[in-house]
């Protein structure tokens, strides 16, 4: 009997990007390389340093998706990409190990079945596009059938490649170090899941926190008796509670503000990049709903909030599901830059999985980039981001210099401006400095000719934090913002509804197994509309703040200093 999830597919009417979402997300979402010209720091010692150049291996990744755990399996090796990624050999899988700063390291059994026949992926034969359904909007047919298939799946022997546990370890060996490879396991569960039930048209359904319709936690994977439920879930974020996309941890805002924080995260200004090229998404909200859905009483955040055991939760593929889906809003958007990255080392890399007839399977990256080849697409539903917009605190100022106590009179405590401040820094305070800009982008005084103009386009001003070190089982966040004023506002925080906001890093502890690891890794914003949106595109400097959230004084920053980027 054929799902009754056939939904439209995904069809969106675009808002005037250039009165609402900020477009560089989408805009530089492709690979790029750094404009030749100097860098100017803070405290750069020669004038003449660059910035290290990126090339079409840095930025392999791009926005996240199923393949976000390759980026710090890589730990930061800028040459680790030179070639296509070969498929493991499962029969070097060994016990994988679990960190967390203060705990002991955990051995954890989790490695896959063995084989040693491995067919090579053949597109399917698609009679009809199966449509994977918003989970929020799921109908008791749906959910009936949904349940049963995961529940014969939860049935299934544990070493039956096809058992919900085998797929549910895909973290585990992978992302802690048992085996240096990623899976993809979204794809193959739901053929599973279609196969158990007699189902070809079945589709996984998928949560989109995105929009304030589905920023709760879906219903159907609230109650105890489903097989959809997790018992390792942080109880206070239940329904109606609401998501927190910038980071995941609780806060005081009220579901208003929560919400116009989620939307203006989504339309974010960044495309920020981190590492081998994790983009804003996966950085951001992919972790951050990680985090919010763990049991923090766990002692490493589990099931959700931590890697080894992420897939154990059934909400992890529904999460998953519309990290990609956003990868296909993407580039459905306007303009010929959002399109697949068409590195042959990224789309030749190897990787595998079992499929629904317990076959081993050797994919390609670039078998997986197209959804409906694969038989499938996204139910539509509203996209408020895409018209979301922060608003500035203040327009065309500059942020006051205060009293050598750093209080304005009768004004909250808040940072000074230190233009004295040495790299590298640790970050264990607030700091905020100025950072000199190599040229004025985009200004509008004066007039310029066709070909200034048509560089300008072609160019993106972004603001690079280099060179950001901490052990890789810290937990760590910190906000970045530009020209924030905290004293205008009584010391209010800046935040995503803000225009001041760029953009946050965060790092979900995964220590590999190696006490003591480092990442090292650096982050880039795009800013050129965000200046503009402040009014200060003509300015000769910026004031920069750095606000760690978590993990005070864990984090190192080696230098902050801005940079244009040109596809």
């Amino acid at each position: 009997m054929a799902s009754t999830a056939n939904f439209p597919s995904t069809f969106i009417t675009l808002p005037n990007f250039s009165k609402t979402c900020r477009g560089s997300i989408f805009r530089k979402k492709k690979l790029f390389n750094f404009v030749s010209k100097k860098v100017v720091s803070c405290k750069a010692k020669n004038a003449d340093s660059s910035l290290n150049r990126f090339d079409r291996r840095d930025i392999l990744l791009g926005l996240g998706g199923s393949f976000y755990g390759a980026t710090n399996l890589l730990g930061g090796d800028p040459f680790a990409l030179a070639a296509p990624i070969a498929a493991p050999d499962l029969s070097q899988c060994a016990e994988a190990t679990v960190q967390k700063t203060g705990l002991p390291t955990m051995g954890v059994a989790c490695c896959p079945p063995v084989s040693t026949t491995i067919i090579d992926f053949k597109p399917p034969s698609v009679r009809k596009i199966r449509y994977r359904p918003a989970a929020h909007l799921v109908d008791s047919r749906y959910l009936k059938k949904f349940e049963e298939a995961l529940r014969l799946m939860r049935e299934l022997d544990k070493d039956d490649p096809r058992s919900f546990m085998q797929k549910a370890n895909v973290h585990c060996p992978y992302c802690n170090d048992a085996c240096p490879q990623t899976l993809f396991p979204s794809q193959p569960i739901q053929r599973i899941l279609g196969k158990l039930i007699n189902d070809p048209d079945f589709a996984i359904p998928y949560w989109n926190w995105d929009s304030p319709s589905g920023m709760s936690m879906p219903e159907i994977y609230v109650g105890s008796n489903s097989p959809l439920y997790d018992s390792k879930r942080d109880l206070s974020h239940l329904p109606p509670s609401l998501v927190n996309l910038n980071g995941g941890r609780d806060n005081d805002l009220s579901r208003e503000r929560q919400i116009k924080c989620n939307l203006n995260l989504m339309c974010n200004r960044a495309g920020s990049t981190r590492d081998l090229g994790a983009g804003s998404v996966e950085d951001g909200s992919h972790i951050a709903v990680h985090i919010w859905v763990g049991d923090k009483e766990e002692p490493y955040n589990e099931d959700m909030g931590s890697f080894y055991p992420a897939g154990r939760d059934p909400i992890f593929y529904a999460h998953h599901a519309n990290v990609d889906r956003i990868w296909n809003i993407w580039k459905t958007l306007p303009g010929k830059k959002r399109r697949d990255i068409d590195d042959r080392d990224w789309l030749d890399s190897v990787f595998l999985f079992y499929d629904e007839n317990k076959n081993p399977v050797r994919v390609k990256v670039r078998d997986c980039l197209d959804s409906r080849a694969l038989g499938y697409d996204y139910q539509s539903v509203d996209i408020p981001w895409l018209g979301s917009k922060a608003t500035p605190r203040s327009r065309g100022r500059a942020p006051r210099r205060r009293p050598p106590s750093g209080r304005a009179p009768g004004r909250a405590m808040a940072a000074e401006i230190n233009n004295t401040i040495a790299f590298p820094i640790v970050l264990d305070k607030i700091v905020r400095f100025e950072v000199p800009r190599p040229k004025k982008s985009r200004t509008k005084i004066g007039k310029k000719d066709e070909e200034e103009e048509e560089e300008e386009e072609e160019e993106e001003e972004v603001l690079v934090i280099e060179n950001i070190q901490l052990d890789k089982d810290a937990p760590v966040k910190f906000d970045v913002c530009i020209n924030d004023d905290n004293d205008e506002d009584d010391g209010k925080p800046v935040g995503p509804e803000d225009s001041e906001f760029v953009g946050s890093f965060t790092n979900l502890p995964h220590g590999h197994g190696q006490t003591g690891a480092k990442l090292t890794t650096t982050l880039t914003f795009s800013i050129s509309d965000l200046l503009e949106e402040l009014g200060i595109e003509g300015e000769d400097n910026i004031v920069v703040t750095l606000v760690p959230q978590e993990g005070e004084g864990l984090v190192s920053i080696g230098n902050v200093n801005i940079d244009y980027i040109r596809d």
